[in-house]
Parts: C-alpha cells; sequence; structure tokens
C-alpha cells in the first residue's frame, strides 16, 4: 500500500472529522425508523450527488472501525453527536460489521450486495390508486417552473397558476427555452417540443385548477400564506384530488389541517432544478391516506424520479444529514483550518461533488442558516446550534453566490 503524504493525511484527517458525526446521524435516523435504509441512502445519492449512501459507506468502512473512532471522539469532545448510536453498538455486538463480515446494513456475498430481508421486491413497486391524468402546479418561480416541465414533458396535461399573465407567460418561454436546448443537445425532436407545449394550461385564476387530479404547490416558504392557499385548494378542488407541497421545512400536517382532507394532503419535495436531479422525498403525515402515498410515488416513477419515504418533521432526510454536516464544516474553520483546503479535503477524500463551503455558498447561506435554526429548534440537539460564523455572514449580507459573496468571493 502507497503510503499516504502529510498532505493527504491532514485531508483524511478533516474528511473524518466531518463524515463521522454525519454517518453518526444516519444510524439513528434509521435505527429510529424514521426513513428505510435503501431510502436513506438513496436520499444522500440522489439528492446531493454523493457517489454512496451513509450506511453503505458504513459497511465499507466497518462499523467496528466507526465506532471506535466515534466513541474516542464522543470521549474527548463530550458531544452526544459523538455518542455511537445504539444500533451501531448492537450490530457490532452480532458481529454485523460490513461488507468485510457479510453482513452490515446490508448483506454481502462475495464483496456484493445481495438481496435480504429488508430489499424492496417487484411486488413492492408503488401502483397508482388514484387516476393521475391532470396536473396542477401553483407557483412561477424557478422550482415551480421546474415542476411544471417535468409533468408535461412525461405526458400529463399541467395547469399552471400564477399571479399575473407576466408571470405564467415567464413560465412558458423558460420551458421553451430549456426545450430548445433538449433540441440542440439531441434529447429532443420539435415535434416533441410541440407536444409539450401543447400540455401547458397556464391561468391567473386557482378556480382553473377545479378538475386536476393532483395540483403541487410551491410558493413562497411562508406558513400564513401557505396556509391561505390549502384552504382555498380545498374549496377549489373536486373530491380525491391530491393537495400536495414542494414545502422543504413547514409542517405539512397544519397545512392539512386547513383543509377537510388531511387525508389527501402529502409533501413531495422537489430538488432544484427539477428537470435535472431525480429525488421526491414523498413526505407524509399521520392522517395521509395509504394510496395517496403510493399514487404518489408512483407518479414520481412515472415521471422518472426517485421517491424517497419519510414522515413529517423538520429536515426529512436529506436537510436533516445535510446541513448539520455543513455547519460542522463552518465549525471546523472556525478552529483556524482554511476554507479551500476543507472544500479540497473533502470532495478529494469522500468523491463528494462540493466540498461544504462550495454549497453553502450555492444554497445561499441565509437559506443553510434557517434550516440549520429550524433543525435546532425540533432536535434540541445542542451541536445543532447554527455556527457563528454562519450568522455571521448573514448578517453582513455575505449570502454565497447571489451576491458574489459568501465564504468565497465571487466576480
Amino acid at each position: 500500500m502507497t503510503e499516504r503524504t502529510p498532505a493527504q493525511q491532514t485531508a483524511q484527517q478533516i474528511t473524518s472529522t466531518l463524515l463521522l458525526p454525519y454517518l453518526n446521524h444516519a444510524v439513528r435516523m434509521y435505527e429510529t425508523s424514521y426513513a428505510s435504509r435503501d431510502d436513506i441512502d438513496a436520499a444522500m445519492r440522489f439528492g446531493c450527488g454523493y457517489p454512496k449512501g451513509p450506511l453503505t459507506v458504513l459497511d465499507e468502512l466497518g462499523l467496528d472501525a466507526v465506532r471506535d473512532q466515534l466513541a474516542a471522539r464522543y470521549a474527548e469532545s463530550g458531544d452526544d453527536l459523538h455518542r455511537p448510536a445504539e444500533l451501531l453498538e448492537t450490530l457490532v455486538a452480532d458481529g454485523r460489521t460490513g461488507a468485510a463480515a457479510g453482513r452490515g446494513f446490508y448483506t454481502y456475498a462475495d464483496g456484493e450486495v445481495v438481496a435480504d430481508e429488508e430489499s424492496a421486491s417487484a411486488d413492492d413497486r408503488p401502483e397508482l390508486r388514484h387516476e393521475i391524468a391532470r396536473v396542477g402546479v401553483v407557483g412561477t418561480g424557478t422550482m415551480a417552473a421546474g415542476i411544471v416541465q417535468v409533468f408535461a414533458r412525461a405526458g400529463y396535461d399541467v395547469v399552471f397558476v400564477g399571479r399575473s399573465d407576466q408571470k405564467v407567460e415567464g413560465v412558458v418561454a423558460g420551458i421553451t427555452k430549456a426545450l430548445d436546448k433538449a433540441i440542440e443537445r439531441g434529447k429532443l425532436d420539435e415535434d416533441g417540443k410541440s407536444a409539450v407545449i401543447e400540455r401547458l394550461i397556464a391561468s391567473t385564476e386557482r378556480e382553473a385548477l377545479g378538475d386536476v387530479d393532483i395540483v403541487v404547490e410551491a410558493i413562497a416558504e411562508d406558513l400564513e400564506v401557505k396556509l391561505e392557499l390549502f384552504r382555498d385548494l380545498d374549496r377549489i378542488c373536486k373530491p380525491g384530488a391530491i393537495l400536495a407541497t414542494t414545502t422543504s421545512s413547514l409542517p405539512i400536517t397544519q397545512l392539512a389541517d386547513a383543509t377537510s382532507r388531511p387525508e389527501s394532503v402529502i409533501g413531495m419535495h422537489f430538488f432544484n432544478p427539477a428537470p435535472v436531479m431525480k429525488l421526491v422525498e414523498v413526505v407524509t403525515t399521520e392522517l395521509t391516506a395509504a394510496e395517496v402515498d403510493e399514487t404518489t410515488k408512483a407518479l414520481c416513477a412515472s415521471v422518472g424520479k426517485v421517491a424517497v419515504s419519510c414522515g413529517d418533521r423538520a429536515g426529512f432526510i436529506v436537510n436533516c444529514l445535510l446541513f448539520p454536516y455543513l455547519n460542522d464544516a463552518v465549525k471546523l474553520a472556525e478552529t483556524g483550518v482554511d476554507l479551500t483546503e476543507i472544500d479540497e479535503a473533502v470532495k478529494a477524500e469522500a468523491g463528494f461533488p462540493m466540498g461544504p463551503f462550495q454549497l453553502l455558498d450555492v444554497v445561499g447561506n441565509d437559506v443553510s442558516l434557517a434550516i440549520q435554526q429550524e433543525l435546532y429548534a425540533e432536535f434540541k440537539e445542542p451541536g445543532f446550534a447554527p455556527a457563528a460564523t454562519l450568522e455571521q455572514v448573514v448578517a453582513e449580507g455575505r449570502l454565497g453566490r447571489k451576491t458574489r459573496k459568501g465564504f468565497h468571493d465571487y466576480s
């Protein structure tokens, strides 16, 4: 084995510092049955572009090795985020230490993952329990326009509602431009473009949503604004229509409570840009009907998306695992480690597409701070308290790429 250089050893240490709590958090998410093994891994692969999900990474590193590193970190820091998850201790005690042992979170034969009692089968494939022929979308921003494009390209008639003719015309113009680019790349022809455009039904009146089979709202992340919309959708939409929200942070249960049909309310958290990102987090409340959940997951599959299931709590899967790691990166930089060194270390050692500070600047540091504050409020975990430097850059207006200054500067 080639001996690692001092620089490589430093990069490995930086990456370990940030990834160990992230891996531990994923184990805790799984052990509480918040999400399945496969959905946790799929969420981080398709939602963040990571090469492997956290539970797969744990199996490859060895659960015993990770447990020992966490225990050492916990003895040093006293931070509960470093205390090895109980399930990690249990699996190690049972000899399920990962791929090398043939069993960890997954089951292995000759080093390859094989089906076990937790593996999904063809019989588990979701089916449309409600007929979905016409889709409604409320909103005209980037996310809403992307969702309109996704459904229209998949063959659905899409009624989309905006506040003005200018707003809805902007959606059509943006989709037309995207389709033209697809033609240039040889992924679409003029007939295909015309078919997509013909499926677009623009309106400035919510009443146009009266005959849709599902409506997806993608408006401002403001609870009062969304509550008003859901009350109105409840009045307008036909019986049996599914009411979905793309919220990434607000309580879906409260939106459901604003209607007379809480069993028909569900979360469909698309990732931006919606036409490109494969993941949709399908979020159920305690009152969401099973057939609504199954139909929504089947609908995701029909438009080429990967659906993962979780319950209604702050962060869902992706944000709940991602943002504490990003927050930890800021705290590590506060100890004097260079930002660029952290970014490059994580990309080189973990294979992540972006370093944490590059990603914070892309997401927007104000958005990142708001999400971290929500996680801290929900879980009451001291280690989730937003890093002081994150609060500082937001206070200074250094919000990232959109302001050309964040943790890094942009010309």
